[in-house]
C-alpha cells in the first residue's frame, strides 16, 4: 500500500478517534490516552517512512492515485515533520495539564501532521492545495487554543488572515498554471509546456510570483513574514515549535516540487528573486533577532534568518548538486534544532512563569538540565562546529559558491556570524549574570524530549554521514 494512504489510515483514524474519548473517560484520563494514542500514532508513522526509506528505496514510485509521488524527497520531508510532532506530543503531556479540551489539542496535531506528510508527497496541484489547508486549519485553532488570553486570540487572527490570503494567492496562481497547461499534474505540465505558447509569458511570470507570495508566508520570507513573532509569542510555546520546525519545512518541498520540476519547463527564471529574498530574509530575521527582548519572538526571527539560508540552496537548485541538498540537509537539522529551542523556552516559561530574556539571568543554578540543553541547541542554530546546523550551513555556503553566487554565500557566512552574538546573549543571562537561586523542579517528560533532541543533534554533528547521503539520494531521485 502506498505510504500516504497508510498515514491517511494511521493519522487521519487516530485523530478522528481521539475527540470521541470525551465521551467515555473522566477528564483526568482524557489527556494520558489521548497523548498515548497520538504518540502510538506518530510512531508508527515514523516506523513505516524508516521502513520504506531503508528496506524499498528503489520501489518508490508514483501512487495509484497519480497524486502523490512515493520517492526519498517525500519520505525524507514526512520523516522530518513527523519527527517534530513526535516531540511535541510528548512535551505536550506535561504542557497543557491544566488545560481543558487536551483530546482535542492532541486531535489537531495529529491533523496537522498529516496535512504536513501529504505535502511531502504531493505532485498534484490540487492535492497540494488540499493538504496545505489540511495542514494550516488545525493550526489556526491550536494558536489560539488558550481562549482566556488575548494575546492568543490575536496571535490566531492574525495567523488566520494571512493563511487565507497566501490559499487565496496559491490557488490563483494554480488556476494560471492550469490555464497554461490544461493540468495540474507536476509531471504532465513539464510534458505540455512544449506546447505552451510564448504568449503566455506575462501569465507564467505573474503564476510564479503568486505562487512565492502563498508558499512564501509559511516559509516565513520576508516580506511575507510578519504574521509570525505575533504568532509564535502568542501560540502556546509547544505549538510554536510545530509552527516553526514542521509546517515551515512542508512549505519548503512544495517549493522545491514545483520550482525546480515544473516553472523551469515553462522558462521562468525564478533564481535571482530567490537570491535577493534569501539576502533581504536572513539579514532581516538576524537584526529583528537582536532587538528582542522576549525569547519567543527572538525565535521567532531567529527562524526567518534560518529561512534565509534555506532559500540559498533553491537559489541554486539548477546549478548546483550541492543546493537542494543542502536545503533538505538544513530542514532536518533545522527542525531539530529549534523544536529543541522552543521546548526548552516552553519549560522554562512553565516553571518560571516568563518569556523575557532577562528571567534567564541564573537559570544554570535553577534550571541547570534546561540550560545545558538550550545552550547545545543554541549553539547548533548558531552553526558552531562540530554540532549538526554547521555541516547543513556548510553544505548550503559551498552550493552557492558551486552554483556562482559566491556574494550569496558571503553574505550568508556574515549572517550567520552575526547570529552567534544574540544566541551567545542568551548563554551569558544563564550562566554568567546573576540572578534568582531558587532552583525549580525540572518536568522529567520535558528531560526526556529535550536529552533526546540534543544527543541527535550531537551526534549528526559528529556523524552527518547518513543523513547528508539520504538527502543526496532524495535529490538525486527528484525527477
Amino acid at each position: 500500500m502506498d505510504t500516504p494512504i497508510l498515514l491517511i489510515l494511521i493519522l487521519g483514524g487516530t485523530a478522528l478517534v481521539i475527540p470521541t474519548i470525551n465521551l467515555i473517560l473522566k477528564r483526568e484520563s482524557q489527556r494520558k490516552v489521548a497523548a498515548l494514542m497520538s504518540i502510538l500514532a506518530l510512531s508508527a508513522s515514523l516506523l513505516i517512512i524508516m521502513y520504506q526509506s531503508v528496506v524499498t528505496p528503489m520501489d518508490l514510485k508514483l501512487s495509484s492515485t497519480v497524486l502523490f509521488r512515493n520517492d526519498l524527497m517525500g519520505l525524507f520531508f514526512a520523516f522530518s515533520v513527523i519527527i517534530v510532532s513526535l516531540f511535541v506530543t510528548i512535551a505536550s503531556i506535561d504542557y497543557i495539564k491544566d488545560q481543558p479540551n487536551a483530546s482535542v489539542y492532541f486531535s489537531l496535531i495529529l491533523f496537522t501532521s498529516l496535512g504536513m506528510s501529504l505535502l511531502s508527497f504531493s505532485v498534484d496541484l490540487l492535492m497540494i492545495a488540499v493538504s496545505w489547508e489540511l495542514m494550516s486549519i488545525p493550526t489556526y485553532i491550536l494558536t489560539g487554543f488558550r481562549k482566556q488570553d488575548s494575546k492568543s486570540n490575536e496571535a490566531a487572527i492574525k495567523y488566520f488572515i494571512m493563511g487565507s490570503l497566501s490559499t487565496g494567492a496559491i490557488l490563483y496562481g494554480i488556476s494560471l498554471v492550469y490555464g497554461m497547461t490544461g493540468t495540474t499534474n507536476l509531471f504532465r505540465i513539464v510534458e505540455e509546456s512544449g506546447r505552451i505558447a510564448n504568449d503566455f509569458y506575462p501569465m507564467g511570470i505573474l503564476a510564479m510570483l503568486l505562487l512565492v507570495a502563498g508558499f512564501g508566508m509559511k516559509m516565513s520570507i520576508v516580506p511575507f513574514h510578519a504574521w509570525i513573532p505575533d504568532a509564535y509569542e502568542g501560540a502556546p510555546t509547544t505549538i510554536s515549535a510545530l509552527l516553526s520546525a514542521g509546517t515551515k519545512k512542508s512549505a519548503f518541498v512544495i517549493a522545491i516540487r514545483v520550482f525546480v520540476i515544473a516553472l523551469p519547463v515553462l522558462q521562468l527564471d525564478w533564481q535571482l528573486t530567490f537570491a535577493i529574498l534569501s539576502l533581504l530574509t536572513m539579514t532581516f530575521g538576524n537584526i529583528a533577532a537582536l532587538t528582542q527582548k522576549k525569547i519567543t519572538r527572538m525565535l521567532a526571527y531567529s527562524s526567518i534568518a534560518q529561512a534565509g539560508y534555506m532559500l540559498i540552496g533553491l537559489t541554486v537548485a539548477l546549478k548546483s548538486d550541492f543546493g537542494l541538498t543542502g536545503v533538505l540537509f538544513h530542514v532536518f537539522t533545522h527542525a531539530i534544532m529549534q523544536t529543541g529551542a522552543f521546548l526548552a523556552a516552553a519549560v522554562v516559561a512553565k516553571n518560571i512563569g516568563s518569556v523575557y530574556l532577562d528571567s534567564y539571568k541564573g537559570l544554570g543554578s535553577r534550571m541547570p538540565f534546561t540550560s545545558f540543553t538550550f545552550t547545545v541547541i543554541l549553539l547548533a542554530l548558531a552553526g558552531v562546529p562540530p554540532l549538526n546546523g554547521f555541516w547543513s550551513k556548510l553544505v548550503l555556503f559551498t552550493g552557492a559558491i558551486d552554483g556562482g553566487f559566491t556574494w550569496l554565500a558571503i553574505a550568508g557566512l556574515l549572517n550567520s556570524a552575526f547570529s552567534v552574538g544574540y544566541y551567545a546573549w542568551i548563554i551569558k543571562r544563564m550562566y554568567l549574570d546573576e540572578g534568582e537561586i531558587t532552583k525549580v523542579n525540572e518536568s522529567s517528560i520535558f528531560k526526556v524530549v529535550l536529552i533526546s533532541i540534543t544527543i541527535i543533534i550531537v551526534i549528526t554533528g559528529i556523524f552527518p554521514g547518513p543523513i547528508y547521503e539520504f538527502a543526496r539520494l532524495a535529490v538525486a531521485n527528484l525527477n
